[in-house]
């Protein structure tokens, strides 16, 4: 008798290995396609996620379907250490994003982002340099003080100023605003010569659209405003699916207990 358990579990894993396949394409494809550091880190990503669904849907699928009771154990240890890691980085994520927000600015509609306001990890994660060049170099593929220039190219100094403006774009793609330079256009400010800058995001800002203020301590608290608010809807949403994964462990050890009572090895 073909168990109702062992179906579920057979057409889950198969489900995932189809899911697995277009994972592990796009991963190879990046790797011999992708021409930035932001691509080429996704490769890695997708190439090790799609081999990991592959071998464990594997697994499932010829342990619940063929009654292999030593792949179904394996499918089970995994499935238990999967949920223990997604508990464990959902956990994480709202400890470290627990902290910072953006700065109100009187008389402008978007924030200003500080990095010492956020959480000692993520300050390290960003200050790293082998880390923060390849974010540059996400931020330059993804062209977003390109998209931002072309956006607002029209405002003059009163109407930018009332715009809502991203994380990212305020940090990365104008000066920040207690440098006091005089606007021109959304990527072009002239610097006050005879200013004294406090603030050392002043001196790195250059209106040179590859340069901006992506050495800016405002640019990496944007990405890390934009991270945080990422990882909480992601560790939000990693409740629910910790919910799915704890059904389909529990279906998995029915369709184990069932395969072992049956007599299959």
């Amino acid at each position: 008798m073909f168990h109702l358990s062992n179906t579920v579990i057979g057409i889950l894993n198969f489900l995932t290995f189809l899911l697995s396949i277009p994972i592990l394409w796009l991963g190879i494809w990046l790797s011999k396609h992708g021409a930035t550091e932001c691509e080429k880190l996704l490769d890695k990503i997708f190439i090790v996620l799609g081999v990991f669904l592959l071998l464990v849907s594997l697994a499932g699928l010829v342990g619940a379907c063929c009654r292999v009771s030593l792949l179904l154990w394996i499918y089970l240890i995994v499935m238990f250490l999967l949920i223990i890691a997604v508990l464990v980085s959902t956990i994480f994520a709202f400890v470290v994003t627990n902290k910072g927000a953006g700065e109100v600015l009187s008389g402008k509609g978007y924030k200003e982002y500080r990095l010492g306001d956020y959480s000692h990890w993520l300050q390290k994660r960003v200050n790293d340099s082998k880390y923060w060049n390849t974010m540059k170099s996400c931020l330059r593929a993804g062209q977003y003080c390109s998209d931002y220039q072309k956006l607002y190219a029209k405002d003059d100094a009163n109407r930018f100023s009332s715009e809502k403006l991203t994380p990212v774009q305020s940090g990365c793609c104008k000066p920040s605003n207690d440098c006091n330079f005089v606007y021109r256009s959304p990527t072009v400010w002239n610097k006050t010569e005879t200013a004294n800058y406090t603030n050392p995001d002043c001196g790195a800002w250059s209106n040179d659209p590859n340069v901006l203020c992506y050495d800016c301590n405002a640019c990496k608290a944007g990405i890390v405003q934009d991270i945080k608010t990422n990882w909480k809807k992601t560790a939000k949403i990693n409740i629910i699916f910790i919910i799915f994964l704890i059904i389909v462990y529990s279906i998995g050890c029915c369709a184990f207990r069932n395969t072992r009572r049956d007599g299959w090895k």
